[in-house]
């Protein structure tokens, strides 16, 4: 049986779940969460923390699969992330940038660069 078409669904799930809460955070939130009390944010920082946490099992767990069409996948999702993070950053989305900021918008463009280097070179 192929795992195709739970990818296809999954992919479209949450690309769509990710560019409503880029676009409009504060309705997304309102919309799911409406009920007096909830702190957006609180709401946020969990479910930021549960993709990160789903992005870093994916990584930890195909490890030693880069050089498949999986592992190439993945590496190309890192880079969306990666650049993702850093326009969010340069572009004051995220607020007004402190020292800690720029510091993680730099460890984010160079793991970009990086991922962007695998990419280029094509399988392993």
């Amino acid at each position: 049986m192929s795992t195709g078409p739970l990818l296809v669904v999954s992919a479209l799930m949450e690309i769509g779940a990710g560019l409503i809460l880029l676009a409009a955070p504060a309705m997304a939130i309102d919309l799911v969460f409406d009920f007096p009390g909830r702190d957006a944010g609180v709401v946020i920082g969990r479910v930021a923390g549960a993709a990160l946490l789903s992005i870093g099992a994916a990584c930890w767990l195909a490890r030693h699969d880069g050089g498949s069409a999986a592992g190439r996948a993945l590496v190309s999702g890192l880079l969306t992330y990666n650049v993702a993070i850093v326009a969010l950053v340069v572009s004051s989305s995220l607020g007004s940038p402190g020292p800690i900021l720029w510091a993680i918008a730099a460890l984010h463009g160079a793991m970009a660069i990086w991922c962007a280097w695998f990419a280029k070179r094509g399988p392993l």
